[in-house]
């Protein structure tokens, strides 16, 4: 676990990019069940995890997902793309493009830069 607080908790994918997964904490099937002050903290947590991750990793795209059909509860995938990652354009769930990049994801250093920047923001 990345981060947690009253509404949200933060999970990384294992995965050959950068790749956090946020949850409310109180389980709702779709975003237009959750409360205003669980949807603003999940939000304003994407949005730092996602400043974050351009800063810490100049990635060359942030991309977002929420599907939620295989784990029925509100949650949002935000991810560190690369032109030399497996998949790119292709979405992490699409068609495998080649052998990507090696790199040190560096998660530890980045763990510690995001739950920084969470806890000011709550």
């Amino acid at each position: 676990m990345i981060y947690s607080d009253d509404f949200i908790y933060l999970e990384f994918e294992t995965s050959e990019i950068p790749w956090v997964k946020i949850f409310t904490k109180q389980v709702f099937k779709e975003l237009s069940d959750c409360d205003e002050t669980t949807k603003k903290r999940l939000f304003e947590a994407a949005f730092i995890v996602e400043k974050t991750m351009l800063e810490f990793y100049r990635p060359t795209k942030i991309n977002w997902a929420s599907f939620a059909n295989y784990v029925p509860k509100v949650h949002i995938h935000v991810q560190a793309r690369f032109e030399n990652d497996s998949f790119f354009p292709e979405s992490m769930w699409g068609v495998k493009q080649r052998e990507g990049l090696q790199r040190d994801l560096r998660l530890e250093e980045f763990k510690v830069l995001l739950a920084s920047a969470l806890n000011k923001s709550y």
